[in-house]
């Protein structure tokens, strides 16, 4: 946007719920492809993870992890079933056809979305990797009482949602030549103050949760592999959360670094870095299910008993009757034998009657055969 199209008291910041104006008929057909692929493929793997979290917990074999896990897949869930269709279709379409409500929450959304997963790889290196004793012991689904977790969750999830609260207040829709564009704009009377929150928000919300996961988790990979009573185990656990949490860090760094480059004052990134940045926050929420699905033993356990309670058949109750043909015959009934001792009764008389008996000269059937021995 020119300078000539705002007064003189705002700044202008960035688009607001992806990028609009793009140049090109390639780049506005191959973007939304794409994203619409990692979209789609991604959900189906996170629900196939929360569909195994869920199965476990009603089993009993749940564990504190496990509901961290599952916070983490619904937030990647989120991302890409509402955050990256609007990217999408905004890219599409070059301008914002989405309404003024949707500009104001579509950065936010995401942030706080975002957010959320950093925070939640930060709780699980408290959370026990193991069922609880008396959950595995008792029927019912594990965790039933109220624990820890479940606070750590939920504060997790409010302070994530307040933390991106500028973004909300600050986008707007304006007019731009034959269209609308969603924008973030703010006040000159603001500009010290966010300068500072931009500074200490990406570094509290993003720069530490995955710098203090990142070392606690090499850090106890090595204790486990060394020192751990049960060294395989604990390892492998400790092995999935160090992966996950290295693969957020690194693939997340793009989208923040250009997010705080732009905050700051500085010139916007070019576009290709902007929709690099982008992809590569929907690819993360896509290949950490596969991540899980692959390196966790119980995530792939459970996968395949899901999958194998789809395709197979479900056992016939021991108290059923058996099925029979029309003719009476029970069917699947095993062949009977012929050293079985058994008689049918109609022709009972025809094995009685011809039984040890012997064939006279005279009434032999073949004489010929007796004169030619002759």
């Amino acid at each position: 946007m020119d300078s000539s199209d705002r007064p003189a008291n705002v700044t202008f910041l960035d688009f607001v719920g992806g990028i609009q104006l793009l140049q090109g008929e390639d780049v506005r057909t191959a973007v939304p492809v794409l994203l619409i692929g990692i979209c789609v493929s991604g959900a189906v793997g996170n629900l196939l993870v929360l569909l195994v979290f869920m199965r476990d917990f009603k089993e009993g074999k749940g564990s504190e992890v496990k509901a961290v896990l599952a916070s983490l897949a619904s937030a990647d869930l989120l991302v890409l079933l509402l955050c990256a269709p609007v990217r999408a279709l905004t890219a599409y379409k070059r301008w914002w056809v989405l309404g003024r409500l949707v500009c104001s929450t579509a950065d936010w959304f995401q942030h706080s979305c975002v957010v959320a997963k950093a925070m939640l790889l930060a709780v699980s290196t408290r959370a026990k990797h193991t069922p609880d004793p008396d959950a595995v012991s008792r029927p019912g689904p594990a965790l039933r009482n109220p624990t820890w977790v479940h606070g750590a969750v939920a504060s997790v999830w409010t302070v994530s949602l307040m933390f991106p609260i500028p973004q909300m207040l600050f986008a707007s829709v304006q007019p731009r030549g034959h269209g609308d564009v969603c924008v973030s704009e703010m006040p000159a009377c603001a500009t010290q103050f966010m300068a500072l929150f931009y500074k200490i928000y990406p570094t509290a919300t993003f720069v530490a949760p995955v710098l203090f996961t990142v070392a606690y988790y090499t850090k106890s990979l090595h204790r486990a592999l060394n020192y751990g009573p049960c060294r395989q185990q604990q390892s492998k656990v400790t092995l999935v959360l160090l992966c996950l949490s290295s693969t957020f860090g690194l693939m997340l760094l793009p989208e923040w670094g250009a997010f705080t480059w732009v905050r700051l004052g500085f010139s916007r990134p070019p576009v290709g870095v902007v929709i690099f940045a982008q992809v590569l926050l929907y690819a993360c929420s896509a290949l950490s299910p596969v991540l899980l699905m692959t390196m966790y033993d119980d995530v792939r356990r459970g996968l395949l008993a899901v999958c194998s309670a789809a395709t197979c058949r479900t056992p016939k109750p021991a108290g059923a009757p058996p099925k029979t043909e029309d003719n009476g015959a029970e069917l699947g009934a095993e062949p009977s034998t012929p050293d079985a001792d058994k008689t049918f009764p109609d022709v009972e008389h025809f094995w009685t009657g011809r039984r040890n008996t012997h064939v006279e000269e005279e009434q032999d059937p073949v004489p010929w055969e007796r004169e030619e021995k002759m």
